[in-house]
């Protein structure tokens, strides 16, 4: 009976160990830190890199007048695409750093975020992203806008707001041009954010505009804004 008992938990120990494997192999990572132009391609705006805070970092900066003039995007947005990415459903996590830039409006936040399943170039879609300088801000309503959810091109985040106030942004604590972590986990029509390593989300979108897509990865930000990305690791799931 005591060989019995042995040899089935040996059998499994060896089938938990081939879940695992396979588990392993389902989930297939990849991981950047940003501090090279490889496998990156501008859109409204010119991708650098540059030192920030100690480390080498991809940097986008902005047209002065407005977007290139055959590109549908909104004039505001510069991207970062990352050419070789293809994303359905995991997790995507990168760290950035943003705050408006010398002589922008005063109204400015220092937008920064990052697009996933964008298709078309960048036309179309999902955008997650910070007001950096809501998150200490003295005034509450502003801090209940410090992260932001909108869908490019049909569902902007004044639309949004507009139509289901409070649903699509939520406070969280930032500073602004300090390096932060994003994490937005994403599956099928819903995606999650979390920042600088938190157990719980941030702000939880339950229906994604553009549906159970496919698409690129983009780095994001809007024109008055001095940002900063760096190290950009992607985990695919089924």
């Amino acid at each position: 009976m005591r060989k019995v008992r042995a040899l089935a938990s040996l059998i499994g120990l060896v089938l938990a160990a081939i879940v695992l494997l396979a588990q392993t192999k389902a989930t297939p990572v990849a991981t950047t830190p940003l501090d090279s132009l490889h496998g990156l391609e501008a859109v409204n705006g010119k991708a650098e890199i540059a030192t920030y805070r100690g480390r080498r970092a991809l940097h986008l900066v902005g047209w002065p007048d407005k977007a290139a003039p055959d590109h549908p995007l909104d004039d505001a947005s510069m991207l970062a695409i990352v050419t070789g990415s293809a994303f359905h459903n995991g997790t995507i996590e990168v760290e950035v750093a943003g705050a408006p830039r010398t002589g922008a409006p005063e109204d400015s936040r220092g937008f920064i975020g990052l697009v996933f399943r964008a298709q078309d170039h960048g036309a179309r879609g999902e955008n997650i992203y910070l007001r950096p300088t809501n998150g200490r801000a003295d005034d509450q309503l502003r801090r209940n806008h410090s992260t932001q959810y909108e869908s490019i091109p049909d569902f902007p985040w004044h639309r949004l707001r507009k139509e289901s106030p409070g649903v699509y942004e939520s406070y969280v604590d930032l500073e602004a041009g300090a390096w932060t972590k994003m994490k937005i986990v994403v599956s099928g029509t819903k995606a999650q954010l979390y920042i600088n390593g938190t157990n719980q989300p941030c702000l939880i979108v339950d229906d994604l505009k553009l549906g159970d897509t496919h698409g690129q990865i983009a780095l994001w930000a809007h024109s008055t804004t001095d940002a900063y990305f760096s190290n950009l690791t992607v985990s695919a799931a089924n």
